[in-house]
């Protein structure tokens, strides 16, 4: 399945990308955080309004396509004065989970950051998803900080923020 997948950058698929955003959090995330906030960090992050808006602002958005379906998104945001590449969202959908795309899409966001002559790679991560930071730790990003952000809406995000280096 992975050679026959194609990163592209999503600049015409945003009314896609929010509806699989969608469809990939109510299924991950309200086990981890309750329908309320997946809801409103839907509307807040990953509605189309919200994505148009970040790409106005140098978010970078990508979809990862098995056949013309899009099967996975993430978002890379360029912090060149810090010298790092911020991964915004990363996100693969249930059915194409351990199937070898996540490696795939993190080895494309890699490159970029080395077009870009950056080193570094840096996240957030829920708290209390542990799949997640097990997958990330296994591609050797480390925890260097623990956070607690209000978004508004009596909301917290419970994060992790992991970082890893890579060799330019």
């Amino acid at each position: 399945m992975i050679d026959e997948v194609n990163i592209i950058r999503a600049e015409n698929e945003i009314d896609a990308v929010s509806a699989l955003a969608e469809e990939i959090w109510i299924e991950h995330f309200v086990p981890i955080i309750g329908v309320d906030q997946v809801n409103f960090m839907l509307k807040k992050f990953q509605s189309i309004e919200a994505i148009s808006e970040q790409m106005l602002k140098g978010y970078e958005y990508y979809v990862a396509k098995f056949k013309e379906e899009l099967i996975g998104y993430f978002a890379l945001v360029p912090d060149h004065p810090n010298g790092r590449l911020m991964i915004s969202k990363f996100y693969v959908k249930h059915a194409a989970r351990g199937k070898g795309l996540g490696k795939t899409m993190l080895q494309f966001i890699e490159h970029r950051a080395l077009t870009m002559s950056i080193s570094r790679l840096r996240l957030t991560v829920n708290r209390f998803n542990q799949s997640s930071i097990s997958w990330y730790l296994r591609r050797g990003f480390k925890t260097v900080e623990e956070v607690d952000v209000e978004i508004g809406g009596g909301f917290y995000m419970n994060d992790f923020i992991m970082e890893k280096t890579i060799v330019l």
